[in-house]
C-alpha cells in the first residue's frame, strides 16, 4: 500500500521551511535581544555612575533621533554593497560599541555616543535585512509572511527582553550583562556569514556615499505612490504610541500600581502579535490586501471608547483590539514591495524602518504635550479621532495611485508588446 505523501507546509510553517530565512530570523531574534538587554544595561549603568534619573532617561532618548540620521544618510549603504556583507558588518559594529561601552574608565558622553552610533546603525540593518527577505523569499506572500514573523519577534522581545534584561540584571552587574550582549551580536554576525548566500549588489556604488544616499531618499519620495504607502505605515504608528507614552500617568490615575502600568505596556504589544499571527496564518493574501485600507481606517477607533473613562480591564480590551487591527501591514507589506523598483529596494526600506522609529518617537512626545493640556483621557482620545481622520485620507490617496500605477503598468507592457510586434513584423518583412 502505498504511503500519501506529507502534506505541504502552510501559513507560517512555508516560511519557516526555508533553510536561509531560519538562519535570517535566528540572527534577528539574537541581533534584537541584544538591542534590548544593551538599553536596559546601559541605562542601569548611567543611573549607578550619576545618580541621576534624567540621564538614565536619556539614555534610552537618545536612541531616536539617529535613526533618522543614520536611515536618511546612510541609505545608499543598503543598495550599493552586497546585503550580507552589509548585515555581518553592522553586526560587527554593534558589537564593538557596547565592547566599548564595558571598557573601563568610559565617561558618560562617550556612553551615550556609543548608544546613538548603535541607532545610527539599526536602521541600516533592518533595511538591509528587509530587502534581503526578498531575495530569499521572492516577492510575493512568503515575503510577507517573513516580515510579519520577524515583526511578531520584535513585538515579543518587547514584552521577553525587558523582563529578560531585568532578571539578568538581578545575577549580574551592568557591565556583565552588556558583555553578554557583545556575544548576541557577534552569533548573530556568523550566523548570516556562514548562513546566507553572497548576492550581489542592487545598484552600482558610484559618486559619494552621502550623496547617493540624499539622491536615493529624493527618488523614494518623489514616487507618489512609495510616499503613500510609507505614510501609512507611519502616520498610524505615530498616533497609535498614544496610550504607551501616557501609560504611568493613566495607571496612577486608575490607581493600577505598577502591575497596571506592566500590564497596560503590554496590552498593544499582545494585540498586535495576535492579529498578526491570524492575518498571517488563517487568511488569503488577497484577503489581506482587502482588507488593508478599512482596517487601517479602523485601527484607532478604540482610542475614542477614552472619553467614556474605563477602568483598566476594558482599557486593556481596548488596547489589545487595537494593536489586533495593525495587521492591516501585512497588506502594506505585499504592496511596497511590489512597488517599490528594486533598485531603490534597500534604501526605501531603510527608510521606512528610519521614519517608523522616528515618527514614534514624535508621536510619544506630542502625546506628552497634549496631556499637559487636554490630560491623559484628552490626549488618547484626540490621538484615535485625529489619526483615523489622517488614515482614511492616506487610505484615499493609497487607492488613487494604486490606480494610477496599475494603469501606468499597463501601458508600459502593452508600448512594450508593441515594440516587440513591430520589431517581428519587420524582420519578418526583410
Amino acid at each position: 500500500m502505498l504511503q500519501a505523501p506529507p502534506a505541504p507546509p502552510t501559513g507560517y510553517r512555508r516560511v519557516l521551511a526555508v533553510p536561509e530565512f531560519r538562519v535570517v530570523f535566528a540572527a534577528h531574534a539574537l541581533s534584537l535581544l541584544g538591542v534590548v538587554v544593551t538599553e536596559i544595561a546601559l541605562s542601569v549603568l548611567v543611573y549607578d555612575l550619576t545618580g541621576s534619573p534624567l540621564m538614565s532617561a536619556l539614555a534610552f532618548a537618545v536612541g531616536f533621533l539617529p535613526y533618522l540620521i543614520g536611515g536618511t544618510l546612510l541609505a545608499g549603504v543598503a543598495d550599493r554593497y552586497p546585503a550580507r556583507r552589509v548585515l555581518v558588518v553592522c553586526d560587527l559594529v554593534c558589537a564593538g560599541c557596547v565592547a566599548a561601552m564595558v571598557a573601563p574608565g568610559t565617561g558618560i558622553a562617550v556612553l551615550l555616543l556609543l548608544r546613538c552610533a548603535l541607532a545610527v546603525v539599526s536602521p541600516v540593518f533592518a533595511g538591509t535585512r528587509m530587502a534581503t527577505l526578498a531575495d530569499i523569499l521572492g516577492d510575493g506572500d512568503l515575503f510577507v509572511l517573513g516580515r510579519s514573523l520577524l515583526r511578531i519577534v520584535s513585538q515579543s522581545a518587547l514584552l521577553v527582553g525587558y523582563g529578560l534584561g531585568g532578571l539578568l540584571l538581578t545575577v549580574v552587574s551592568p557591565r556583565h550583562a552588556l558583555l553578554i550582549t557583545v556575544g548576541t551580536f557577534l552569533t548573530s554576525a556568523a550566523l548570516l556569514r556562514l548562513g546566507t548566500r553572497r548576492r550581489p549588489a542592487r545598484a552600482s556604488g558610484g559618486g559619494a556615499l552621502l550623496a547617493d544616499s540624499l539622491k536615493g531618499a529624493g527618488q523614494v519620495l518623489a514616487n507618489r505612490r512609495v510616499r503613500a504607502l510609507l505614510l501609512l505605515f507611519w502616520l498610524p504608528a505615530m498616533f497609535s504610541v498614544a496610550p504607551e507614552a501616557l501609560a504611568a500617568p493613566y495607571a496612577a490615575e486608575l490607581g493600577a500600581g505598577s502591575t497596571g502600568l506592566g500590564l497596560l505596556m503590554c496590552a498593544l504589544p499582545v494585540g498586535t502579535i495576535a492579529g498578526e499571527l491570524y492575518a498571517g496564518s488563517r487568511l488569503r493574501p488577497t484577503t489581506r490586501e482587502r482588507i488593508a485600507l478599512p482596517l487601517v481606517c479602523c485601527t484607532l477607533l478604540p482610542y475614542l471608547a477614552y472619553a467614556g473613562r474605563p477602568g483598566l480591564a476594558l482599557s486593556l480590551a481596548l488596547l489589545a483590539l487595537a494593536g489586533a487591527g495593525s495587521a492591516y501591514t501585512l497588506g502594506l507589506d505585499q504592496w511596497f514591495v511590489r512597488d517599490v523598483p528594486q533598485e531603490l529596494r534597500g534604501r526605501a526600506m531603510t527608510l521606512l524602518t528610519a521614519g517608523l522609529m522616528t515618527i514614534q518617537g514624535v508621536g510619544m512626545a506630542l502625546a506628552g504635550v497634549a496631556a499637559e493640556f487636554a490630560g491623559v483621557r484628552g490626549a488618547v482620545v484626540g490621538a484615535g479621532a485625529l489619526g483615523t481622520v489622517c488614515c482614511a485620507l492616506l487610505a484615499v490617496e493609497a487607492r488613487r495611485t494604486a490606480e494610477a500605477h496599475r494603469t501606468a503598468e499597463a501601458r508600459r507592457t502593452a508600448g512594450g508588446t508593441e515594440r516587440r510586434d513591430g520589431a517581428d513584423h519587420d524582420v519578418t518583412g526583410r
